[in-house]
């Protein structure tokens, strides 16, 4: 099951956001997956749970938005929705297309709690004193 290394991969992902913007609880993660990603929705929502123990995404919820398949046709010029196993133009039917979108994995955003200034300030003075002390 390569959902559970995809979704290591992105609490890791998310953990460097964090870590960076300072937050000490990651509430949501949304995600947009089209249908030739080759991830099932079903299981990432299952490894998920798996991943994101321990850390600071731990309660977090996992939002999975669908992305729709996009073509580009070479012949119309059209950009038109298609199906997965489909990827024929829209507009003019023709089978000479580009594929647009639907095989992306996307973080789209994550919802976080900064922690206060209090405590940051806190923890800050707290890491310059193991620093100094090591």
């Amino acid at each position: 099951m390569h959902e559970l290394a995809v979704c290591q991969a992105l609490i890791d992902q998310v953990e460097q956001i964090a870590l960076k913007e300072r937050a000490q609880q990651v509430l949501s993660i949304h995600l947009g997956i089209g249908p030739l990603s080759g991830v099932e929705a079903r299981l990432l929502q299952q490894a998920f749970s798996i991943a994101r123990a321990g850390g600071v995404a731990a309660e977090a919820e996992l939002v999975i938005d669908s992305l729709p398949v996009q073509v580009s046709c070479d012949q119309c010029g059209q950009t038109t929705d298609a199906l997965p196993a489909r990827l024929l133009c829209g507009a003019c039917g023709n089978w000479r297309t580009r594929l647009v979108s639907g095989d992306e994995l996307q973080l789209q955003h994550v919802e976080l709690i900064r922690q206060a200034a209090d405590d940051l300030a806190e923890h800050e003075t707290s890491m310059q004193q193991h620093e100094r002390a090591n």
